[in-house]
């Protein structure tokens, strides 16, 4: 009970000092509990909504997936004959059934070809008006569609594009293009999670989604009085022999939710991920505060083992102090961490993910692992600093005013940290020598880790070298302003490591990240130099397929030497070996493609891969299965017949476009596949006439004004494309490394601020002996800066050695092109500078306003 009494003095005694850790628990915490309640509410959104829109037994093609999407090689929905529903009609327990058409495989547009379509990734669905709709849909303005002029659209969507009744919207399917005007709209009765919905008559949606009347994607059927699903499916089941996909309420459930649970679960850990991380910053953060704690009380400690505490009620005491600061800071952490939720669910809004707070999910669990991480990880860290202060001597403590520091305690964590970099070298010398991805992947992770370790450990042996390097070149020019600084930051280099290392972390990953995503970007932008030797992509950025009438519309284009269509398929191969591989990827384009794309081989030509009843195998498939030049390939196309196909060519794995792909010519592909079930193109090639490249251009973009889903680019785009879309991804892993840094920065502060604590006597006599207050500002100023340019520089460093041995394994995919982005990192180097100047303008305001004599006067 004394311990706990004293415990509680000391920590509200403290208050002040102890803020901004308690802020950095906070915010740790915060951000775990803030993605658990994000992702909880995720989850029971999309399960009330499968719920509720799911009939009891659902009945649907073979093609279609468990989960209901509706995607084929054709562009068009699986679908089944209108005779199905007569069947399923005529099943017991049916109370009543109701084909449906429905497709997500399309582009909605206005009148001015402007996408309808989430830009949240959400889908687009384009479906006819159903009795089933009618439960989780109400019509809020206008009617239902009634006929091949009327479309009834989503209330959100209507809103979101201001969409009124009357106004002409354009569906483009792989059938084509069916414009209609909104007849109505309908408001979910349900959180609508961010999709687009569109409603036409079923007779309407046939014609326009499927291209012929009398099929149906989807037959909902609703169970009789005292029926079961499980045995209406039974009955539905009996009665069509097995000829479709027939699944329960609960099934159809399941299956959606399984595949948002995917997505989301990815979401969840990669966020908690970088919680983890900021935990990490957090830790020395708070070994830091007890550890300066401990040193400004020493004499007080020793007072406590003078008058008979034992090492061990000292060593609980500062135990209990952190105890006490793990749950102060875990319950409003936990508090901010629904108020995260809040903010995460209003984002999305705005991002067309509309999700309601009466869904905010807060399981029991979330609580409980915040309050448990903050405590266990705040009592950790102050686990060393306890230790150290149960060691006070009461008589040392009685002579001295800080805390002695441990000569052979030092030499071992130099050895240890030498010892632990060494081998995180090692390992990252055999990563990037492997000559396996998966090998390498192992090594560097090994390497990341004991580099890390061993850099944090070392942290004061590091600063000790580099803060007198860097005060030569940044501080010396101050004067004696700045070499006060200097051995200020010098005078502790374990505070100093510590300090540092915790803006390193952060640092150290955007520079790993950025040297990759940037070699990325190089890697491939020199791939498509020197591989692509066409001028034009055209592709729909959704996914969409390119229809034969936008490619014909290419074709026509004047100025263009040739146009190469794409195709994906797959099929069941038989090898030489007498192995059957199932829904094999295989590739069919035309002849020039050959020249469009310059893929190496190892043995033959490609372009002999797009001769009658020919083919091209990758290497390791190759490998893998015996095959040479001449070897024959038994192929069960898809929708199709079955081939033999001779082996003309074999190519390198040593690319990156297009690796690992088998080609075969789309005129082979006609022969065993019917026209009605052909894939459509996924890409469309073209090339200009020499010296009509701009012409061409502007043409392509002319000629496909009426298809909005389809994008144009040249070369120049492309790269540009892929730059935006590898820095989108880089931008939003930065945002999630704000946070670290952000504790990383109070972490300055903290040190800043209980350091001028430490140094008031100090303070009161450099200003008694003439430093002005602009002269000690300056000089917090100073150290502050120095500090973080040590934590910056040891981290880009560290962080740029992580990514050139990443980019060594990329090389084995083909990235082989290093690029450093010098930019990127002197830009964080001088924003570091500025990091610490912003850190140090509360502690050197604080110490400026100290009155001078009582400053002296302090113990």
């Amino acid at each position: 009970m004394t311990v706990l009494k004293t415990s509680m003095r000391n920590f509200f005694a403290h208050k002040g000092r102890m803020a901004l850790s308690a802020i950095a628990v906070l915010l740790s915490v915060a951000f775990v509990c803030g993605t658990l309640v994000f992702t909880d509410t995720m989850n029971t959104t999309f399960d009330k909504l499968f719920a509720v829109t799911s009939s009891d037994v659902t009945v649907s093609a073979k093609g279609a997936s468990d989960s209901g999407e509706t995607t084929s090689d054709n562009g068009r929905p699986p679908v089944m004959p209108a005779s199905a529903l007569g069947e399923v009609r005529r099943a017991q327990g049916v109370r009543s059934a109701e084909g449906t058409v429905f497709s997500t495989s399309v582009t909605v547009v206005d009148a001015d070809k402007n996408s309808l379509s989430p830009k949240s990734g959400a889908p687009t669905i384009v479906g006819s008006w159903n009795g089933n709709d009618a439960r989780t849909m109400k019509i809020s303005s206008g009617a239902a569609p009634e006929g091949p002029d009327q479309i009834m659209v989503d209330a959100d969507t209507a809103k979101k594009h201001h969409l009124k009744l009357g106004d002409e919207i354009g569906v483009i399917s792989a059938v084509g293009t069916h414009r209609a005007k909104v007849s109505g709209t309908a408001a979910f009765t349900v959180t609508n999670p961010g999709a687009a919905i569109f409603y036409l008559d079923t007779r309407t949606a046939q014609e326009a989604l499927v291209g012929r009347t009398g099929v149906y994607t989807n037959i909902n059927v609703t169970a009789g009085q005292g029926v079961s699903d499980v045995q209406l499916k039974k009955n539905v089941v009996a009665e069509l022999g097995g000829a479709y996909k027939v699944q329960t309420a609960k099934e159809t459930a399941d299956a959606n939710q399984k595949d948002v649970e995917s997505f989301l679960s990815v979401m969840k850990y990669a966020m908690l991920g970088f919680a983890g991380i900021a935990f990490l910053v957090g830790i020395f953060l708070i070994i830091n505060t007890f550890s300066m704690l401990v040193a400004q009380r020493t004499r007080e400690i020793g007072l406590m083992r003078a008058i008979g505490s034992s090492r061990g009620q000292v060593n609980r005491s500062v135990l209990a102090e952190a105890l006490l600061l793990g749950v102060f800071g875990s319950v409003l952490g936990v508090g901010a961490g629904v108020g995260i939720a809040v903010g995460l669910m209003k984002l999305m809004g705005s991002m067309g993910m509309h999700l309601s707070t009466d869904d905010l999910t807060v399981a029991w669990t979330t609580p409980v692992v915040g309050l448990a991480l903050g405590v266990v990880v705040t009592v950790l860290s102050a686990y060393l600093p306890a230790r150290r202060a149960g060691k006070v001597s009461p008589m040392a403590a009685l002579r001295d005013a800080g805390a002695p520091a441990d000569a052979k305690a030092g030499r071992i964590r130099v050895l240890v940290g030498l010892v632990l970099t060494a081998a995180g070298g090692c390992g990252l010398y055999l990563a990037a020598n492997a000559g396996k991805a998966a090998q390498g992947s192992l090594w560097l992770g090994a390497g990341v880790v004991l580099t890390l370790i061993g850099f944090v450990v070392i942290g004061p042996l590091l600063a000790s070298g580099l803060v007198r390097a860097l005060g030569a070149v940044v501080l010396r020019i101050f004067g004696p302003v700045g070499r006060m600084a200097e051995r200020n930051a010098l005078r502790n280099p374990r505070r100093t490591g510590a300090t540092g290392a915790a803006l390193m972390i952060g640092l150290a990953l955007v520079a790993c990240l950025s040297v990759v995503g940037s070699s990325m970007v190089a890697s491939a932008t020199d791939q498509l130099d020197k591989t692509v030797g066409t001028d034009f992509i055209i592709q729909s950025d959704n996914g969409q397929l390119v229809t034969p009438q936008a490619v014909q519309a290419v074709k026509a284009t004047p100025g263009l030497e040739r146009v190469t269509e794409y195709k994906s398929t797959q099929a069941d191969f038989t090898t030489p070996d007498g192995k059957t591989l199932k829904d094999t990827g295989i590739t069919a384009a035309d002849p020039t493609y050959a020249t469009d794309l310059r893929t190496k081989t190892v043995a033959g030509n490609l372009a002999d891969a797009y001769k009658p009843d020919s083919m091209s195998v990758h290497e390791k498939f190759a490998e893998d299965h015996g095959i040479h030049l001449g070897s024959r390939i038994a192929v069960a196309f898809k929708d199709g017949s079955r081939a033999e196909l001779t082996v003309r060519a074999i190519t390198s794995d040593d690319v990156v476009i297009d690796k690992g792909a088998m080609y075969t010519s789309i005129s082979t592909l006609a022969r065993y596949v019917p026209a009605d079930k052909m894939p459509l193109d996924q890409l469309v090639f073209a090339t200009a006439e020499d010296g009509r490249q701009t012409p061409a251009y502007k043409a392509l973009k002319a000629a496909l004004h009426d298809y909005p889903q389809y994008t144009v680019r040249d070369q120049t785009d492309y790269k540009q494309a892929l730059k935006d879309q590898i820095g989108q991804l880089l931008n939003m892993i930065y945002g999630l490394l704000a946070l670290a840094i952000i504790v990383a920065i109070l972490g300055v502060v903290n040190t800043l601020a209980l350091s001028v604590v430490e140094r008031t006597r100090e303070i009161g006599l450099m200003r008694a002996i003439g430093l002005s207050r602009r002269q000690l500002r300056r000089m917090i100023r100073l150290e502050s800066v120095v500090i973080a340019l040590f934590g910056a520089l040891v981290g880009l460093g560290l962080g740029m050695g992580w990514g050139a041995t990443a980019q060594k394994l990329l090389a084995l995919q083909g990235l082989k092109v290093l690029e450093i982005p010098w930019g990127t990192i002197t830009a964080v180097f001088i924003g570091s500078a500025f990091v610490g100047l912003f850190a140090a303008l509360i502690p050197a305001f604080r110490a400026g306003r100290m009155n001078v004599l009582n400053a002296i006067a302090t113990e």
